[in-house]
Parts: C-alpha cells; sequence; structure tokens
C-alpha cells in the first residue's frame, strides 16, 4: 500500500469523522447472505457491520420483508438497505455502494424440462417466478414479453416450480444451493440449474438519499471493504461463512 493511500484510508476510517448517528440496516432474509438465525447474521450482514463500525459507525439491525425494507428506505425509517442491486430506479432514492460481494443470478427448472437458455427470447413461451421488487438484469426486467409470475420469497418460487405452477424461477446460485440444502431439501433432487447464468450482479450497500450525509456514508463504507481486503479480515469472513 502506497504512503498517500494508507493516509487516505486512515483519513476517512478515523472514528471522529463519522457521523455519531445511528446507522439503522435493513435486509430481507435471504440466506446465507442474511439471516438473523445464522452465524454474525448472514455473509452480507457479517461483511456490512464489520465495515460500518470500522468507519466509526454504531448500526442497528432489522430483517423485514424486500418491498417493505424498500417502502421503509423510502420512508426515512431505515438509513441503509445491506443488500442490492443496483437499478436507475433505485438510483432515484438511494445512493449506492461500490460492490462488495457478486451475485451469479441463474435459472432453475424441474428436472428433464429440457428448456433451452441462450437469449431472454428462448424464455416467451415459459412462465418464471421472480421475488416481487428485484432486480436480476437490466434486460431482463425490461422486458414486457417474458411472463413473470411475482412471488413473495425464492422457495415459494421453488414449491410452485415443484408443483408445475410455473416453469422456471430465478435466484442468485449460492442462495438457492443453501436454501435446496435445508428447508426445501425434500424437492432439491427434483428442480436443476439452467447451464447459462442470466447475470452476475453486484451486490451493493443503498443509503437513503435523504439522509445528509449519504454520499460520505457510501464513501467511508467502501474505504472500510478495502481496508479489511488489505489485512485479511474479508477473506477471513468469507472463509467462516462459506467453509
Amino acid at each position: 500500500m502506497t504512503a498517500l493511500r494508507a493516509w487516505l484510508l486512515l483519513l476517512l476510517l478515523s472514528p471522529a469523522l463519522a457521523s455519531a448517528e445511528l446507522l439503522r440496516l435493513v435486509a430481507d432474509p435471504w440466506p446465507p447472505f442474511n439471516d438473523q438465525r445464522l452465524p454474525g447474521k448472514g455473509l452480507s450482514t457479517d461483511l456490512v457491520e464489520q465495515a460500518l463500525a470500522r468507519a466509526g459507525y454504531t448500526t442497528s439491525y432489522v430483517e423485514v420483508p424486500w418491498e417493505r425494507a424498500v417502502l421503509g428506505l423510502k420512508r426515512k425509517d431505515y438509513d441503509v438497505l445491506i443488500n442490492a442491486w443496483y437499478s436507475d430506479e433505485r438510483a432515484e432514492y438511494g445512493y449506492f455502494s461500490q460492490p462488495y460481494l457478486v451475485n451469479r443470478i441463474r435459472f432453475m427448472q424441474r428436472k428433464g424440462s429440457d428448456i433451452h437458455f441462450e437469449t431472454l427470447a428462448d424464455l416467451y413461451s415459459h412462465s418464471i417466478a421472480v421475488v416481487r421488487g428485484y432486480a436480476y438484469s437490466k434486460e431482463f426486467d425490461s422486458d414486457p414479453q417474458l411472463l413473470k409470475v411475482g412471488v413473495g420469497s425464492f422457495e415459494i418460487a421453488a414449491r410452485m416450480l415443484h408443483a408445475g405452477r410455473v416453469q422456471l424461477a430465478l435466484e442468485d446460485e449460492v442462495v438457492a444451493r443453501y436454501m435446496l440444502g435445508n428447508t426445501l431439501s425434500s424437492i432439491r433432487d427434483e428442480l436443476e440449474f439452467l447451464p447459462l447464468p442470466l447475470s452476475e450482479n453486484g451486490l451493493h450497500i443503498l443509503v437513503r438519499r435523504s439522509h445528509p450525509h449519504h454520499r460520505e456514508i457510501a464513501m467511508r463504507f467502501d474505504a472500510a471493504i478495502q481496508a479489511m481486503s488489505d489485512d485479511g479480515s474479508y477473506a477471513a469472513t468469507l472463509q467462516r461463512h462459506t467453509h
């Protein structure tokens, strides 16, 4: 690390410079990234809380359904949504950090369905369960010819897929594998991923723009994540949650 970079990180992460105001964090239950029942409340929560603590902030954390989390951010009930994929619409009311994780978004089908996917047009004849309010990819979200069936969670989507009520479901690969090994274990052998992923989405924190220090919060968070990467604590956190 250069002397200038080290000085900048020290300046950014000095607790004396952080807002004394409590940051109210919110996420939807999304194991293994966010879940109050998991160690550290899940990988994303652990990383975000560590980084904000390094930046000198104090935090509280709650989990609510996704649509309520977004509405709460808009209504100033919360300050930071900790697990957001980028969309232009969200950027209007929230300020994005740099991505601190990457999610690989994949379609699931019932085994033996033999659905072919290379372009979105290949899916126009298939119904797809999607979680309401999620931003999967700009192209997917804006394509009016896709038959999307809104649901409250991936668990619901997977059970609808298994029951034949939809033909596809979408989710981050890590989340889907985790849930198929836990709450959805009874149907895991009857579902499978399509070979080609839809997208790879950076995972950000989203700070409400109505917060007077939204840019500073995101900047300090980015600097803290960089510092964690430099000193090995980021890698150690990943190791702790994935092994």
